[in-house]
Parts: structure tokens; sequence; C-alpha cells
């Protein structure tokens, strides 16, 4: 019998279940499934562009506001104005920015993560996975508002996932295939692989066990003829 350490490879997860659970495994090589690091990708540029978004506004209202009521102030140069203008503009894209900035973040790892979720576990993209993300992810953030505002989330987030699933699924297909459509792909390709190196190691076994058995015997014959 082979040893455990060449036992056959195992064939690539067949339920929902286990497909979700190789999205937070690493591989032979310590790596992320893609999956993973597109989620923590698009939540990361989402957090850049919330950032941008919301702090940009407020650093031009904060300066103009610092410049209008600062008429009657007195600075010691020019320079000096502007750059107090410019150290109230920057407090204010801070403050602000980072408000947006997790905000966004959050609602594009949330909305990404299930919408994958979902696909993994149904083991193939459609519309309904990111409308059913974005519905939830909505009603998540709006929940603290009552059922008002839940069912308004609610709305919202189907409302964005849509769009956001179709545009999504377009532009993988022109790439020639979707993202599960490839991770299928890899998986059997690799579990081919590895059945193939199994299947070569056990024959390779196989001979020198076969070899080592016949080396045994050859004393043994010549024994007996002796005797």
């Amino acid at each position: 019998d082979a040893p455990p350490q060449f036992g056959r490879p195992a064939p690539p997860p067949q339920t929902g279940w286990e497909r979700l659970s190789e999205l937070w495994q690493r591989d032979e090589r310590q790596r992320y499934p893609e999956e993973t690091v597109n989620i923590a990708k698009s939540a990361f540029t989402g957090g850049v562009v919330g950032w941008v978004y919301g702090g940009l506004p407020a650093f031009y209202q904060a300066r103009r506001a610092f410049i209008e009521g600062s008429q009657g102030e007195l600075f010691q140069n020019r320079a000096d104005a502007v750059q107090s203008a410019h150290r109230a503009g920057l407090r204010s894209f801070i403050r602000y920015g980072w408000r947006w900035s997790w905000r966004v973040a959050a609602f594009v790892a949330i909305f990404n993560t299930v919408s994958t979720g979902l696909s993994l576990y149904r083991n193939k993209t459609t519309i309904g996975n990111f409308a059913s993300a974005g519905a939830f992810t909505g009603a998540l953030f709006r929940m603290h508002l009552g059922l008002q505002g839940l069912a308004g989330g609610f709305v919202f987030g189907t409302a964005f996932g849509i769009p956001a699933g179709g545009l999504l699924m377009m532009m993988q297909k022109l790439a020639g295939e979707t993202l599960q459509e490839k991770r299928n792909r890899e998986r059997r390709e690799l579990y081919e692989q590895k059945l193939a190196e199994w299947q070569s190691r056990l024959s390779v076994m196989k001979t020198l066990g076969e070899t080592e058995n016949n080396t045994q015997e050859g004393p043994e014959t010549e024994g007996a003829r002796e005797s």
C-alpha cells in the first residue's frame, strides 16, 4: 500500500459549502484565492474613491468658508493666509473624507463578499446574485433607521446591485470567461495535474517494490537449491 503522504489527491469541491470554505483558505503557495484578493482590492479602491468623493468638496467648502470668515483677521503675509486656508480645508478633507471612506469601503466589501459567496455556493454567476447582495447590503446599512429605512436600503441596494452586476458580468464575458468559469477550470486542471503526479509516483513505487521483491527472492532461491 502507498504511504499516507502519497494518498490519492482530493477531487475539486462538489458542494456549495465546500466551495465557500475555500474562499478563505490558502493554497500550497500560501496564496489566497483570486476571489478573496478581489474583495480586498475592491474594498480598498472603494475606500479611496469614498475619501476623494467626501473629502474634496469638504476641502473646497471649508477653504472658502475660512476665507469668507477671516476677512477681518490680520495675517503676517499672503502666504500665511493661504496656508491657514489650506490647513482649514485639509482638516475638513481628512474628517469628512474618512467618514465617506470607511462607509464606501464597508459597503463594497460586504456587497462583493455576499455576491461572491452566492456565486460560489450556486456555482454560477447571475444578476440575481448581485441583486440579492445589493439588497442585503443596503438593508444592513439602513436598518438602524427602522422599517422605513430598512425598506429604503433594500430598494436602493437592489437598484445598485443589478447594474453593477451586469457591468461586472459584461466585463468578464469580454475577457472570454467569467471568474467562476475560470476558477472551475483552474480547479479541474490542478486536480488533473495532481492526479497524474500521484499516478506517476504510485507507478514508480510499485516498480521499486517489485524490484526489491525480486532481489530478495534471488538469494532465497539460490539457498534452496544449495540445500
